[in-house]
């Protein structure tokens, strides 16, 4: 089953009004999708993924509630340039769930998982000819050291990456759990077991697979820039280095700038004045219930910022 994290929380921040044009930046399986659809009749929504089967899956269970959207299969690094095709300028809310949707999780076969064994992909565009494998077999042990330090914050990401490069020299990387053991002899098994490093490394692959994090920096200031007064962007994250940069995106946003800082309003010019106001100064959290009804909702949170 697959269960869309803070799913109340994020559709109550979005103020969605019936006639609006809201962007689903992160389909994923409709979850939140299918919550906004039922409460725009007049309006428009527009869906982002990079994922075939996410759309294919939920086109069906869209028509179920409305033909007023459209689905764009395309990461959201894309999302001005996809948003000029459709001539929409003016949006009322953007959302953003950065986690992986449970069926992409549970489907072992997509190499997202260090816990089953498959063949290391990792791709959400299956089209996209970066994949974890090629990530493993040809990237230098400095860039492998590099994004490990950069996306997973891993202490030992030089011993890592030498023991993955040391080990390819023999035989090509081509399953999960054949790198977790690559992993696991590369620090030791007392380290292996204490941290568990395998997590943090295979969510770094993934991030450098997607390009995560570059996108978020692409396409949160053009969503910010296409807001309209009053609209709301809801950003649910999932780790640590997501949240510190939607964070600072949302503050950089949210202040004047440094220049003018200090002057009235009416001395600043328009471009340096704040355009939006951070609707929760600290991200809102998982209730308890959906703690106990989800355990991947854990280290969720959401962000909302509205349109000044």
């Amino acid at each position: 089953m697959h269960y869309s994290v803070m799913l109340e929380s994020a559709i109550e921040n979005l103020n969605i009004h019936s006639d609006g044009v809201y962007v689903d930046a992160t389909l994923g399986y409709a979850g939140h999708s299918s919550e906004i659809l039922k409460r725009i009749k007049n309006g428009k929504l527009f869906a982002f993924d990079a994922d075939r089967e996410a759309i294919s899956y939920s086109r069906q269970l869209l028509l179920e509630i409305g033909e007023n959207f459209e689905l764009i299969h395309a990461n959201f690094i894309n999302l001005a340039e996809e948003l000029d095709k459709v001539k929409m300028s003016q949006v009322d809310g953007f959302l953003f769930d950065l986690g992986l949707s449970s069926p992409e999780i549970d489907d072992a076969s997509r190499g997202f998982s260090f816990m089953n064994d498959a063949l290391l992909d990792m791709r959400m565009d299956t089209s996209s000819n970066i994949d974890a494998k090629k990530i493993v077999n040809q990237y230098s042990e400095e860039d492998l050291t590099n994004i490990f330090y950069k996306y997973a914050e891993e202490a030992r990401s030089k011993v890592i990456a030498k023991g993955i490069v040391n080990y390819r020299k023999n035989k090509t990387i081509e399953k999960t759990l054949e790198l977790v053991e690559i992993i696991k002899s590369s620090v030791g098994a007392n380290y292996f077991y204490k941290k568990h490093p395998e997590r943090e490394i295979f969510q770094a692959i993934r991030i450098e697979v997607n390009s995560e994090l570059k996108a978020i920096e692409v396409a949160l200031p053009e969503a910010i820039k296409r807001l309209k007064v009053g609209g709301r962007i809801c950003v649910i994250t999932f780790h640590s280095l997501e949240d510190r940069l939607v964070k600072n995106i949302f503050k950089k946003y949210s202040e004047t700038n440094e220049i003018f800082k200090g002057l009235p309003d009416k001395d600043i010019p328009l471009e340096y004045r704040p355009l939006i106001k951070l609707v929760n100064k600290k991200p809102i959290l998982p209730s308890e219930q959906e703690l106990k009804e989800n355990s991947r909702s854990k280290s969720a949170k959401l962000r909302v910022i509205e349109r000044i």
